[in-house]
């Protein structure tokens, strides 16, 4: 890609959007096409077709998707599968008629057999059955991937795809209905320190950047701030699962050196992008904690689903491709809390 190079990024308003658009910025790119889903709806295959004939895009980042954590996925599974499905067929397809010279397909670590061998390697794919919590939004990015690797082998068209792990940073979904995990937690711990401290007006403020605070969870707030007894910060599960977290500016970095570097001959079907590292939810609500400085008592739900047991990449192919993250755990929710502390306060 050259500095002046046309390059469209799908979903720039979005968590892995934006940080794409950041780091091309950061790098020197000037020519970004962007289109909000307001002026743009990529479900509609007429419309995507005349936005690549007008816009002509050389280069495409497809990071737009209906995203969402357990909750959203177990509700929504029809709009799941289908706005995602549709997003990717009428943009790969496009991309191809309009001659797109590379484009890179993002994914989810959710794609693998729940009982897939750990750490999961690419060759896992299709090897057992999905985790049923978010089984539509996997089979629409597995649909997503083949349909890049058919186009590569019918068409030669260099669309690569990448299966990035569990990801956060700047413009993540916080909403507390539809949300993923880290975000989840790291909104109930500032919410509760809002109460303990007494800032209502804060939390009305967070309220209407964030999302509605949910009635159980707005009940649970208004006894901790009268400092009755018997309030906990309540998270879902059992604590005990495995999760992987990458800093979403590594993400985009890994993405940006492989639009540059690597052909889809060179990363084959589609490549993992990770940390390689992982650690259980009860450990990452005490980093989160930490990070907030809030002592507070946790329980869990046990009720609620806890989904895959364990979701460990192995990225021995994008290291042997010459990339390694570079924001560790610890440093990553340090800078996201900061951020997200100077959203929530306007």
């Amino acid at each position: 890609m050259n500095p002046d190079s046309r390059i469209y990024v799908a979903g720039h308003s979005g968590l892995v959007g934006s940080s794409i658009i950041r780091t091309l910025v950061s790098n020197g790119f000037t020519n970004l096409i962007t289109r909000g889903s307001s002026e743009l709806d990529l479900r509609r295959q007429s419309d995507t077709e005349f936005f690549f004939k007008q816009s002509r895009p050389e280069y495409v980042f497809l990071a737009a998707a209906k995203v969402g954590g357990i909750a959203a996925n177990n509700t929504y599974k029809a709009q799941f599968i289908y706005d995602n499905l549709t997003i990717a067929c009428n943009v790969i397809h496009a991309s191809y008629k309009s001659g797109v010279k590379k484009l890179l397909n993002l994914g989810s670590s959710c794609i693998y057999p729940r009982s897939a061998p750990q750490p999961l390697k690419e060759e896992y794919l299709l090897t057992g059955i999905l985790e049923p919590t978010n089984e539509p939004y996997a089979i629409a990015k597995i649909a997503a991937i083949k349909l890049c690797r058919y186009y590569y082998e019918q068409y030669g068209s260099e669309f690569i795809s990448v299966m990035p792990t569990n990801l956060y940073g700047p413009n993540d979904n916080f909403d507390l209905e539809t949300c993923h995990v880290l975000p989840a937690i790291l909104r109930k711990f500032h919410l509760f320190k809002l109460a303990h401290e007494g800032k209502q007006d804060q939390i009305q403020k967070d309220a209407e950047i964030f999302g509605p605070i949910p009635e159980d969870f707005s009940t649970a707030l208004a006894l901790h701030s009268c400092k009755k007894p018997g309030h906990e910060i309540v998270l879902w599960g059992t604590g005990t699962p495995c999760r992987e977290f990458l800093y979403v500016d590594d993400l985009a970095e890994a993405c940006l050196f492989l639009m540059q570097n690597h052909s889809t001959s060179e990363t084959g079907e589609f490549v993992n992008i990770g940390t390689g590292k992982d650690l259980t939810i009860s450990e990452l609500a005490d980093i989160v904690k930490n990070e907030i400085a809030f002592d507070a008592e946790i329980k869990w739900d046990t009720s609620r689903p806890d989904g895959t047991p364990k979701k460990q990449l192995d990225i021995t192919k994008i290291k042997n491709l010459g990339w390694q993250p570079e924001i560790d755990l610890k440093t990553g929710i340090r800078m996201y809390y900061e951020w997200y502390r100077k959203k929530s306060a306007g």
